[in-house]
């Protein structure tokens, strides 16, 4: 039933983490802003995907919400929908039971504040192998949260992943400064490696406007992006359409960048 995104979308996809809106939301009990509403906004706007991370404390992504959005995903059918988290706590239950297009699967603690680190191999191999497997018995595709180390790359193949998602903070934070290079240079590796393997290539974390571009033009292979903090801070100024067309824009541009210097 999950078709590959890239199907029908050959540049760099684009994911719309919506876990922001659920946070706002929740600050009150008049289910205002509406999650869904704004992922069907996010949608019609051409994003090729939305994403979730709900935790168990429900800090924003709540149960309800997750079935809400698989749901509205059933009138999208050419998009995709993405559920994130750590297989050893709440996702596994809502895999089993939405079986969405993707999985991407990260090692974060119950009370982490956000994501900051991938998997290590071999340390997480034993216990992540059964999951992945069962995933794939379900037909969802698995990503697993990675940083960019490339000699991890062939370790997160052999435990049956079929993407990685390059964990992208050092080279948000790294963005204007004399390191930028530098930490291009490692995801372009890390991306090399993981398509060396037979990964599909996906990306995340404090991607925005003004880096993702860049990213895009300099790292091969990537698949889709996940962003959700910055794309809906910026819909607070421009709106949910705007900020996905101007998204999209960004990677339009750095796909052109790659088509002009291939």
């Amino acid at each position: 039933m999950n078709q590959p995104l890239h199907a029908s979308h050959p540049t760099t996809a684009l994911s719309v983490n919506v876990n922001k809106v659920a946070l706002v939301r929740n600050t009150r009990h008049l289910g205002i802003p509406s999650v869904t509403r704004a992922a069907e906004l996010c949608l019609q706007a051409g994003a090729q995907g939305i994403t979730v991370h709900p935790r168990p404390d429900e800090r924003h992504i709540r149960s309800q919400d997750v079935f809400e959005l698989a749901a509205l995903m059933k009138a999208w059918p050419d998009r995709e929908y993405n559920i994130e988290g750590n297989p050893s706590q709440n996702l596994m239950d809502f895999i089993r039971q939405v079986r969405p297009h993707q999985a991407t699967l990260v090692p974060d603690s119950e009370d982490q504040f956000t994501s900051d680190h991938g998997w290590s191999f071999p340390q997480d191999a034993e216990r992540l192998a059964p999951l992945i497997a069962e995933c794939k018995a379900l037909g969802v595709r698995v990503s697993l949260f990675m940083d960019p180390a490339p000699e991890q790359m062939a370790a997160a193949r052999a435990v049956g992943a079929d993407r990685v998602e390059l964990y992208t903070e050092p080279y948000a934070a790294a963005w204007a400064t004399p390191d930028q290079a530098h930490q291009l240079a490692r995801y372009r590796d890390a991306a090399q490696a993981a398509l060396d393997t037979g990964l599909g290539v996906n990306a995340g974390h404090d991607l925005n406007r003004d880096n993702l571009t860049a990213f895009v033009r300099s790292v091969p292979g990537v698949l889709e992006v996940s962003i959700g903090h910055a794309l809906i801070a910026d819909a607070l100024e421009l709106g949910y359409a705007a900020t996905v067309q101007a998204y999209l824009d960004c990677i339009r541009r750095g796909a052109g960048d790659v088509a002009a210097n291939s």
